[in-house]
Formats: C-alpha cells, structure tokens, sequence
C-alpha cells in the first residue's frame, strides 16, 4: 500500500490493495496493549533492522510502553547490517531520549553475558 503514496504512481485499487488495508486494519484493532510508564527507572529499548526498515520496542518492567518504525530511505537501503543496527539505535533513542538513560540492548549485543 505505500507504493500507492508514492509520486508518479498510478492510484489503482484492487484486490492485493484491499486484502493489504485489511490485514492493517485488523493488526491495528487487535494491537497489544500499552502500557503507561512508571516512573523514570529501567527502560529497555530492543531495536532490530531489515533490508527493508527500522524497529524498536521501549520496554519497562517487561510490558510494552511504544512500538517505533519506519521504512528505509533510498540511501540506507546500502548499509551495512551493523550499520543498519546501528542506525535502529539512533532512529530509537531520538524518539525516546526522553524515558532513556544508557539501557539500550541491541539484538546483536543482547546475547553477550551480562556482567
């Protein structure tokens, strides 16, 4: 369905359309519940990265505060996988500098013991 907002593309409605709004209307009706912080101790943010996009979950006390994506722009789609990992990070602590400290876990540091 983004290619429908993209320029110089035709608007055309049809079947793969329709089925693509809804299954989004469905996932946005059954959506997991947020929960409200608890004061400013202990978030944790999981960030991930595709070929395809950045996401991030913000986390405290093992409940979900805020889900965060986006898609790549045409310049990103030629980084690396740690850049791209790196740039999940980025994209999420700008939009959640405000509940962070430093408790950042990325999905490739995530199995590395903890001390």
């Amino acid at each position: 369905m983004t290619k429908l907002t993209q320029k110089k593309v035709k608007f055309e409605w049809r079947d793969k359309q329709e089925a693509a709004f809804q299954l989004l209307k469905q996932k946005l009706c059954s959506a997991l519940i947020l929960a409200l912080p608890e004061g400013s101790e202990y978030f944790i943010v999981y960030c991930d990265a595709s070929n395809k996009g950045l996401g991030a979950v913000l986390m405290q006390r093992e409940k979900v505060i805020s889900y965060a994506s986006r898609q790549l722009k045409i310049h990103e789609k030629n980084y690396t996988t740690y850049d791209l990992g790196l740039g999940a990070v980025v994209f999420a602590l700008k939009i959640w500098r405000h509940y962070l400290k430093a408790n950042v876990v990325a999905d490739a540091l995530s199995k590395k013991e903890r001390e």
